[in-house]
């Protein structure tokens, strides 16, 4: 612990962010101890966080593995501190200005169906696809300020016959504001009745509705 404590003194944000568990498991990081007050007092730096130009998505995935008390590799386990795992959530929405614009129109078409809720990403525990989606969906609807999102769904406004068997492939426009929640899009998306995935379709809905797009994203 004293070593790791004479390295928290001026450790890089990411560098620190990518130790979390192991502080914690070490015993520095404990409820009410002066490490976690520097922890904290890091990570509700908005300029320090902006300065890091560290991506939302690699803070999700920090307070997901962090929150879940075990990593991916190792035998290694934690008992995380609450105020930690709060601290890594608000981090997540403060960095979303760390993603430059592209001043472009985009469109995100996004899977719903339900397999999109199992497995996890780069061995991340709890780091889902849909959380994912909807993460990186989140950010966009924040970093550009033209923007459309569509769902790859079984009924809506465009439709053609589906690539799988009782699945019609359609797409629906979905709103989602910079302003929600991750898990508010999670459940929201998650509702909508899904359809077979024709990554053809965002295209072709923006040409029935001539809606002019720079970028297609297929989630």
């Amino acid at each position: 612990p004293e070593v790791w404590e004479a390295l928290l003194e001026n450790m890089p944000l990411t560098a620190m962010i990518r130790n979390l568990a192991t502080m914690t498991r070490v015993g520095l990081l404990a409820p009410l101890s002066n490490a976690v007050g520097t922890v904290l007092s890091q990570l509700t730096n908005v300029e320090r966080l902006r300065k890091s130009r560290v991506h939302p998505v690699a803070v999700l995935a920090a307070m997901l593995t962090y929150k879940a008390g075990h990593g991916i590799r190792g035998h290694g386990t934690w008992l995380p501190v609450s105020q930690v795992v709060d601290a890594l959530d608000a981090a997540f929405y403060a960095t979303f200005d760390n993603v430059p614009a592209t001043g472009k129109r985009w469109l995100l078409a996004l899977d719903v169906s339900g397999s999109m809720g199992r497995g996890d990403i780069a061995g991340v525990p709890g780091l889902s696809p849909r959380i994912a989606s909807a993460a990186l969906a989140l950010v966009t609807a924040a970093v550009e300020p033209q923007h459309q999102f569509v769902a790859f769904t079984s009924n809506g406004e465009c439709a053609r016959q589906s690539m799988h068997a009782g699945y019609p492939a359609s797409i629906t426009p979905i709103a989602i504001s910079p302003r929600q929640r991750l898990d508010d899009v999670c459940n929201a998306v998650g509702m909508l009745p899904m359809g077979g995935t024709d990554c053809a379709l965002p295209m072709v809905w923006a040409l029935e509705k001539k809606v002019p797009i720079d970028v297609f994203v297929c989630l």
